[in-house]
């Protein structure tokens, strides 16, 4: 047979089989259903993984550099000033840019029944130099020593007790929020900022910091300043970039969704693909006689396969685009939070044309493994058995 006489022989058989599918709707409808509840799933819990990247991936800069201690313990300010005299270190008309910040949690509550970690970070006047994108939107900075704090707006949308002109109550102190703050979208507007000294007062920690953020003169220069603190013998502490540092906690929070969105979605869509075996070996037996006339008038076997495995794709295809616009409209900037670095990361789903391409692709791969083995037998059954037996 030559290739163009059997490619018109799958297209009119393919053209007939789809064409049929009015006659079994319901059974159709099951199958689409199937494919639709697990796309939807899927791109439900991968857009919690693409919406955390996102906020994440807008925190921390290459000219940043982040220390901390290896092992237990907090950084002095003998080695924040060591830390400073390093080489690649910037600084301004204060000295170098090398800002001990000093992190720890409250509990607040975001109902009279809830109760949620939010991160308080201590920072010192040269703020603005590590932190660019920080901007006051409403209020003003806190001032030192006044027990003040500003919140991120991410906190401020969540928790009534920390918005604009409220006083909050920590560690035996009264904390009045005197600014809400945006930051470029990025993880730091989950938290709340009050002044350094303020927050180790507080904590009883003296003049001691949870690590060290330093400015460096360029990206260029982060090896030299590693590399000399990795040197020096006072010093026992681990040095990253400050994009590399949320980029590893960001690798950790996606590979547990995906492993966990990845596990759901293979149960949900092996129950899918027995579906639609439901669904195509019903079609094929409704479809017996048809399929031994179409073969007893000389067409061969392999249009016959292609136009079962044609009927499962594009069940699986409708399928996959119902569940990526039922996704879309229901996840895509739908607000959220979690627990990261310590404290609350809010974050919005974030439903991307990528993950759409992947939940119709996972879709089709159903469709056509649902429709494979039906797909043999109707080509394997005996033509005058089968007009017999109808």
């Amino acid at each position: 047979m030559s290739p163009l006489i059997w490619a018109r022989e799958t297209a009119s058989v393919c053209k007939f089989s789809l064409g049929s599918i009015r006659f079994r709707l319901q059974p159709a409808l099951i199958a689409v259903i199937g494919f639709c509840g697990v796309v939807l799933v899927f791109i439900g819990l991968l857009s919690i993984r693409d919406g955390i990247t996102a906020v994440l991936s807008h925190t921390g800069s290459d000219d940043v550099a982040i220390v901390s201690l290896n092992g237990p313990g907090m950084v002095d300010l003998p080695m924040v000033r060591t830390i400073g005299q390093a080489p690649g270190v910037a600084h301004d008309s204060n000295g170098p840019l090398a800002l001990g910040d000093m992190v720890t949690s409250l509990m607040v509550h975001k109902n009279k029944k809830q109760l949620a970690a939010v991160t308080l970070r201590g920072v010192g006047p040269q703020y603005k130099a590590i932190w660019n994108k920080m901007h006051i939107i409403k209020g003003h900075m806190f001032k030192a020593g006044l027990n003040q704090i500003v919140v991120g707006r991410s906190v401020a949308a969540q928790f009534p007790q920390l918005r604009l002109g409220k006083t909050f109550h920590w560690n035996y102190r009264d904390w009045k929020v005197v600014g809400i703050f945006a930051s470029g979208g990025d993880m730091h507007e989950s938290e709340v900022w009050a002044d350094v000294h303020d927050v180790q007062s507080a904590y009883n920690a003296g003049n001691k910091f949870s690590g060290v953020y330093v400015k460096l003169t360029s990206p260029a220069v982060f090896t030299k300043f590693k590399k000399s603190l990795k040197s020096n013998p006072q010093l026992n502490v681990s040095v990253d970039r400050e994009s590399t540092y949320f980029a590893k906690e960001s690798n950790g929070l996606n590979s547990v969704i995906t492993i966990a969105g990845g596990l759901i979605a293979l149960l949900m869509g092996i129950g899918a693909v027995f579906g639609a075996l439901n669904t195509m070996y019903a079609a094929v037996s409704a479809r017996t006689r048809e399929i031994a006339t179409l073969r007893a008038l000389g067409f061969s076997r392999s249009p016959v396969v292609l136009s079962v495995v044609a009927e499962a794709l594009f069940l699986g295809a409708v399928g996959g685009i119902a569940g990526g616009a039922v996704g879309y409209l229901l996840f895509n900037g739908f607000k959220a939070s979690t627990i990261g670095n310590g404290g609350m990361l809010a974050f919005q789903f974030s439903v991307t044309p990528t993950l759409l391409a992947t939940g119709l692709f996972y879709a089709l791969l159903m469709g056509f493994v649902g429709g494979l083995f039906p797909a043999v037998r109707a080509a394997r059954l005996p033509i005058a058995t089968a007009i017999r037996d109808v």
